[in-house]
């Protein structure tokens, strides 16, 4: 199997975050003494106008566009947070995780954040408004002067966030991510990845948003990335689930090292990946797109549509679990691409067999425990290692 540099080493050192059950009293009372796992934190209130202006000091605040949503509120949605303001409607509190001294990560609240500096920058023209519906149309510096006093009069409070001790990075980013999954105060819940794009943000998860977006990869699953009022509204891509399908890709390429579940895996390999070099990008993007144009090259426009024996065709949609078989199998057999494209019907045809003798339902079922994952990966592998030595 091709991997990149650092994936030869990943899976060295791993220390477990489930903790020991074993442990005895005196044990675990040491740990606690010892501060391990436990979280530090601050309470902060700011008036709004200093607020927004700290926003532009280098370094200070991290809210990219791409931090927690894909989607961002509308300027109605921005509005009403600052009409909020207006009337003295409690806001909930931001939630930052203080990565450095005086810098921080935003866990919880960058449309509130954006909301406000876009009011205080005057990009943002108030609409929709319901109880001060004659301040439509108007921005920040246009509102009347005892409106603007009025809301520059207002604060926006904050909880700062500090991990204490943890003994490894791996104990560190579970500890941050569990303690954002509980704090996380948004009108609608995160998804698995989206609260993934917030904490383990680097080159590697830039690498899945850019391969999310590959052409064949998102007709596969009718993702319409050409038609950006459709893109919104679909669920795999409003959810960033197409980015946790890659994700899935080059983590189970290594099954063997499976635990903690599949989103406990995910996230291991997440943490682990923060340590990947350009270099180590470059290579698996190499594999991904060798992968996938492999894979359409044999199943054309039944790619990752399993074959239904009971109606004797190709299903309609996409299955997660066939996919990880599809492509972690191909990637494994990556060096003979051509001999396998000039062999394309045997694979169709024991794609075919390995479907009819699935009476599990690991290809197309829920399949989330180690053994499915791995048979399926296995057999499908399996198959192709056979029709090569054929």
């Amino acid at each position: 199997m091709l991997i990149a540099p650092a994936e030869a080493k990943m899976w060295d050192k791993s220390s477990s975050t489930n903790g020991d059950s074993h442990m005895t009293d005196e044990q675990i009372n040491t740990k606690y003494e010892q501060g391990q796992q436990r979280i530090l934190t601050e309470m902060n209130r700011e008036k709004l106008p200093s607020f927004a202006e700290s926003l532009d000091k280098p370094n200070y605040m991290d809210v990219s566009p791409f931090y927690q949503r894909r989607l961002r509120w509308d300027q109605q949605k921005q509005s009403q947070l600052i009409e909020s303001f207006l009337i003295n409607i409690p806001v909930p509190p931001i939630i930052l995780y203080e990565r450095d001294y005086n810098s921080y990560e935003v866990m919880d609240g960058q449309q509130r954040i954006t909301a406000i500096k876009d009011f205080y920058n005057n990009s943002l023209e108030l609409t929709g408004l319901e109880v001060w519906s004659e301040l439509n149309g108007l921005t920040y510096q246009q509102l009347p002067s005892k409106i603007r006093a009025g809301i520059d009069r207002r604060a926006i409070s904050s909880i700062v966030l500090i991990t204490e001790s943890t003994p490894s990075k791996e104990e560190a980013f579970f500890l941050k991510q569990i303690t954002f999954e509980r704090l996380n105060t948004g009108g609608v819940s995160l998804s698995r990845q989206e609260i993934r794009n917030c904490i383990y943000s680097g080159l590697f998860n830039t690498l899945l948003f850019k391969l999310a977006s590959n052409s064949i990869f998102a007709e596969a699953w009718n993702i319409p990335i050409e038609n950006e009022k459709k893109l919104r509204t679909n669920n795999l891509y409003k959810k960033m689930e197409d980015v946790e399908l890659i994700l899935r890709f080059f983590a189970f390429r290594h099954a063997d090292e499976f635990r903690q579940g599949i989103e406990g895996f995910l996230n291991l390999y997440m943490i682990k990946s923060l340590d990947f070099s350009q270099e180590d990008i470059d290579v698996l993007e190499a594999i991904f797109i060798d992968t996938i144009n492999l894979a359409s090259s044999i199943y054309e426009d039944k790619l990752f549509k399993p074959f239904d024996i009971k109606t004797n065709q190709w299903k309609d949609k996409s299955y997660k679990a066939y996919y990880d078989a599809v492509m972690v199998g191909l990637s494994r057999h990556l060096n003979d691409a051509d001999l396998l494209i000039k062999k394309k019907s045997k694979v169709i045809e024991g794609t075919k067999k390995l479907l009819a003798q699935d009476k599990r339902k690991i290809f197309t079922g829920a399949g989330r425990v180690k053994a499915d994952l791995q048979d399926r990966i296995k057999l499908f592998d399996g198959m192709l290692s056979q029709i090569v030595a054929e």
